[in-house]
């Protein structure tokens, strides 16, 4: 149980995908950005503290003279992610007049169950010590830029090491990641239309046992502490319709937080990535190229912030789970459901076989609905919320606002009540597989209204 309720809520870790665009401009020390064919690559590779080593490719401009400003990508959420899925970025920023360095990221040691910000940091940290030690790069110019999750560890690798002089992200996160992906999911099930007890399940309940199960890596991880450390200029652009993260929430975090220089900006009607079908969204990669100059050429911007786009929700935090909320909890009970349901049917077949009777009705009711009940609404939970992507949310027809299958566990729900109720009526004669029966359906009750199968 607890593997499939943590596995099930991970599956929707933020996850983010790469972009490309833009026309050449002219850097601060007059050297021409290249254009769409006269940029050069080059293969690089670098080893992690664990060991791994990792591969990445350099972009610059081939026309280029002297040094240039360098820039480090960091991938978003997804294990083993290539530097390709990078590529488009690291060719417009390159033609913007930089040597931009696309690492892979790692698979080992990341995946939905496991993954760790800080180690995510030092691995940017060991690819920028390759970008910075190129021959073509001013080592006092360069500095990273993180994606999604990567706004996330790009910090974290800022306050590490002073070499670093700018940060850049894109759809940074100013949230923990359990309420930055609640809040991920919520937009997904009212685009969907979903309504009622199972749009709680879904964007609430779930994650929530997910996280308290320790299957939501770096569930509670707050960016705060870390972004207050970051002296260094800090350019945080959002699309002002990122539905993956807040973006207006995060970035009130990141201009009250950050101590320094930080330019805020948002793109309309943007996504998340800043992507616009195939190409980077308009002016992206010219925004970045122009900052970039201005800071390496020693003019850093003071602090200033577009106005907040409109966020149709604002985020909720998710507390951590009381003690019968927990998945320890929440196992036993499910352990003794199943129990308490099957101990009825079994007595019953021995009882026949010695010439007894089966059993009431309602008693065969309510341990035919309660054992099949129990199950499927763990099923119904788990495909729910493993039918969401990047995308979206797509369960099937509604009716009212509610999936079919959700329909279902909550008709078997409300049958077990009733049955649960008419048989407890029956106590003063009731025998012991009764009496085990009753309790069981008297646990389900609670259960049951939790995880909303006997709410609307």
């Amino acid at each position: 149980m607890k593997i499939a309720l943590g596995a099930a809520s991970l599956a929707l870790a933020l996850g983010a995908v790469a972009a490309t665009v833009a026309p050449a401009a002219a850097d601060a020390a007059g050297t021409k950005s290249a254009g769409a064919s006269e940029l050069k690559t080059a293969d690089v590779s670098f080893r992690t503290s664990d060991g791994q080593t990792l591969g990445g490719r350099i972009f610059e401009p081939a026309n280029a003279t002297g040094k240039l400003p360098g820039l480090l990508l960091v991938h978003g959420s997804g294990q083993g992610n290539k530097w390709s899925e990078l590529q488009k970025e690291a060719e417009e920023f390159a033609k913007q007049g930089m040597v931009v360095l696309a690492p892979d990221k790692r698979s080992v040691g990341y995946s939905k169950l496991n993954r760790d910000y800080s180690q995510l940091a030092d691995d940017a940290l060991k690819a920028f010590a390759v970008l910075r030690n190129r021959p073509e790069v001013d080592p006092a110019k360069t500095g990273v830029w993180g994606l999604s999750e990567g706004g996330w560890v790009a910090p974290i690798a800022v306050t590490r090491n002073s070499d670093i002089k700018f940060v850049i992200t894109v759809g940074g996160p100013g949230l923990e990641p359990l309420r930055a992906q609640a809040w991920n999911m919520a937009n997904k099930v009212d685009r969907a239309g979903i309504e009622g007890s199972a749009r709680t399940l879904l964007n609430e309940r779930f994650y929530r046992v997910g996280a308290d199960a320790g299957m939501f890596p770096e569930a509670h991880y707050d960016p705060v502490p870390t972004l207050k450390k970051i002296n260094q200029p800090v350019l945080a652009l959002w699309g002002a319709e990122d539905n993956q993260v807040p973006p207006a929430e995060s970035a009130e975090v990141f201009g009250k937080t950050l101590p320094g220089s930080v330019t805020i900006k948002f793109f309309p009607h943007a996504p998340h990535a800043l992507w616009a079908a195939d190409e980077l969204v308009p002016g992206y990669a010219e925004t970045v190229g122009a900052w970039v100059r201005d800071v390496t050429g020693g003019h850093v911007p003071a602090s200033s912030a577009d106005p907040l786009p409109t966020q149709p929700t604002r985020s909720v935090p998710l507390p951590e789970s009381a003690w019968w909320e927990g998945w320890q909890a929440q196992l036993i009970v499910l352990v003794l459901l199943i129990v308490a349901f099957a101990t009825y049917p079994v007595a019953a077949l021995v009882r026949r076989r010695r010439g007894g009777t089966g059993g009431s009705w309602p008693a065969r009711i309510l341990a035919t609905s309660g054992l099949i009940s129990v199950p499927l609404s763990v099923y119904a939970a788990v495909s729910m919320i493993g039918s969401a992507n990047g995308h979206g949310i797509d369960l099937g027809p509604l009716i009212a606002g509610r999936p079919i299958l959700w329909l279902v566990v909550q008709l078997l729900a409300f049958t077990t009540l009733i049955s649960t109720v008419v048989t407890a009526t029956r106590w003063r004669t009731a025998r012991l597989r009764e009496w085990v029966l009753i309790t069981g359906g008297l646990l389900f009750i609670p259960w049951a209204l939790y995880w909303g199968q006997l709410l609307p």
